[in-house]
């Protein structure tokens, strides 16, 4: 005989499911808060090292008073630290703006070249491109130094911005090649019907539609060039290179390590890659999702 549950029972039982659900819910939710602190706290405590030890003065900037805070407030270190990077920040600018632009209009057309001009080898000539990516940078400075000194290319931005630009060019190649590929092909068939060629359809058609993929390669290659040190090391000196020669420098110091100065400096040479993070970093993922899915 099957037993009928009253109104009452039912409103009662359904309180009570909700009431289980909310506990393992609220349960859930506090131990990824949990987690998510954890590693919020280990994110953030060099960044309290870093601007807490650039207020200190020289007796206090010292390893066994790492976690202090600074008895006196010092901001001499910060002046100090613009005094040395002003001038390679600029230095800095004048390259990573024209190597990012450059990288990301070369990886636009070889992107959409290979995606949709199926030419015999294309795919050798992608796969031989990608190669470019798995190269480590130590593996091409000695080549690289031999080939600049045979073209006669004095050390400076210029060199560093041709370096940069063509060691950009396999992985912004990819990023628009993925993108160009989820573009319907209705769209080109549709340009091809109304007359227009290869380049008209690029330029009219397919670079329009390219803002999400530019704004990633755009990114990349900024703060790729702006963090690189090793090609700077090479190819520039302390007096033409960016900043991250000149940080190198005074960190290390000429008598001993000046830590406040030091700390200081890498809060500003590090100032401009997190603001276009901050400002551009949902556009970022978006162009990353945007080429993703097919169609």
């Amino acid at each position: 005989m099957s037993v009928v549950a009253t109104p009452q029972e039912t409103r009662k039982l359904r309180v009570n499911r909700k009431r289980n659900e909310g506990d393992g819910s609220t349960a859930s939710k506090a131990i990824r808060y949990a987690i998510l602190i954890f590693f919020l706290a280990v994110v953030l405590i060099p960044v309290y090292v870093l601007i807490v030890t650039s207020f200190k003065g020289s007796g206090e900037a010292d390893p066994t008073r790492t976690w202090y805070l600074p008895e006196v407030w010092n901001f001499e270190n910060w002046q100090r630290a613009w005094d040395a990077l002003a001038a390679p920040l600029a230095r800095t600018f004048t390259l990573v703006i024209p190597s990012s632009i450059i990288s990301a209009i070369l990886g636009s057309m070889n992107g959409y070249v290979l995606s949709r001009w199926r030419f015999p080898g294309a795919n050798v000539v992608f796969t031989l491109l990608l190669f470019g990516m798995f190269i480590p940078y130590q593996a091409v400075m000695i080549p690289l130094m031999k080939m600049v000194l045979a073209m006669g290319l004095p050390n400076g931005i210029p060199t560093l911005i041709l370096a940069h630009v063509v060691y950009g060019i396999p992985i912004t190649t990819l990023i628009f090649r993925n993108y160009y590929e989820s573009v319907p092909q209705e769209l080109i068939e549709a340009a091809r019907v109304d007359g227009a060629g290869m380049l008209r359809t690029y330029a009219s058609v397919v670079l329009p539609i390219s803002i999400p993929s530019f704004v990633v390669v755009l990114i990349w290659q900024f703060t790729s060039a702006w963090n690189d040190f090793l090609f700077a090391l090479f190819l520039t000196n302390t007096e033409t290179g960016p900043v991250t020669l000149s940080l190198n420098n005074l960190a290390h110091g000429s008598i001993m390590a000046d830590y406040g100065a030091s700390m200081a400096g890498a809060l500003i040479a590090s100032a401009p890659t997190l603001i276009v993070y901050v400002l551009l970093g949902k556009y970022f993922v978006g162009g990353l999702m945007s080429g993703s899915v097919k169609g």
